[in-house]
């Protein structure tokens, strides 16, 4: 823990009596099954974090993967510690794909279906960026955040929606969205997630006459290298009423579940893992402006 946090820490023990409390969290993964057998998942943002999690949780419930990203580097690395940890090397792959490039996402889908010979039947839109407060956005940062985080998932949705149609194939689309769909809307991350909420709604409507299901999984926050940084060994986290961070592999069985079978009758919803986040209390984020 770093320096800053342990005097914040000691500072409200003493203005509030609040104890400086160190927690940790027992990790549930599902055991190996095969809920997901022979499917073939497409997980943007999927070098790390909570997309990481989600293609191994993926993996180990008998998946291919399909991880995404934009440095090759970084997907190469995560598809190599994939490929040691859940045991498959021939079930994980790896494609450089920009969320804010639209006009990539139909030859990207032709090519993994020609060049790897595969039939993707999940589409996880897991990319997004932080930020774009209204306190200091500016154009470019707005722009960025929203292209990446609602428009990059419109269109790669519409995509991946038109090749399931084409091909007759009743799939899933899962978009991960955040405690900040369900907060007032002070930045380009939260508008872009209200967004993405409502999306899923209508992308639910839009496509389950195809046999197509989507839903929508609204973390609280993760603690994910985006948001813990400095912070690796305590998971604290007191502005939540769970009192500490979710973990990705909690979001990450929730994932398997909802489009594995036993989620087919879950449509267009989104399911609160946001430890009250945004739902009990908004004191996590700063309205300041």
């Amino acid at each position: 823990m770093s320096l800053r946090n342990v005097l914040k820490r000691g500072l409200r023990f003493i203005l509030n009596g609040t104890p400086n409390v160190h927690t940790t969290a027992r990790i549930v993964t599902l055991s190996p099954n095969e809920l997901l057998n022979g499917r073939v998942a497409l997980i943007t943002g999927g070098t790390s974090g909570i997309g990481f999690h989600i293609a191994k949780a993926f993996l180990n419930s008998g998946a291919t993967v399909i991880i995404t990203g934009r440095n090759e580097t970084r997907i190469n690395q995560a598809c190599d510690t994939l490929r040691s940890s859940a045991k498959c090397a021939e079930k994980v792959y790896g494609y450089a794909l920009d969320n804010t490039c639209v006009e990539s996402f139909e030859p990207a889908l032709q090519k993994m279906s020609s060049q790897w010979n595969l039939r993707i039947d999940i589409l996880v839109n897991n990319a997004g960026v932080l930020g774009g407060d209204i306190s200091n956005a500016d154009e470019r940062q707005y722009d960025l955040i929203m292209d990446t985080n609602l428009k990059g998932t419109f269109f790669l949705s519409q995509a991946i929606g038109r090749y399931m149609k084409r091909q007759n194939i009743a799939g899933n689309i899962l978009n991960i969205a955040s405690s900040s769909s369900f907060r007032p809307a002070s930045s380009a991350y939260t508008m872009s997630k209200w967004g993405l909420r409502g999306l899923t709604l209508g992308l639910a409507k839009s496509f389950s006459p195809y046999g197509i299901v989507v839903n929508g999984v609204a973390p609280g926050p993760t603690a994910t290298p985006m948001l813990l940084k400095d912070r690796k060994d305590d998971l604290t986290f007191e502005h939540n009423p769970l009192g500490r961070f979710a973990l990705p592999e909690e979001i990450a069985n929730m994932a398997v579940f909802l489009v594995s079978d036993m989620g087919r009758t879950i449509v267009g919803d989104i399911v609160c893992m946001t430890g009250g986040a945004g739902l009990v209390t908004f004191d996590d984020v700063d309205y300041k402006f």
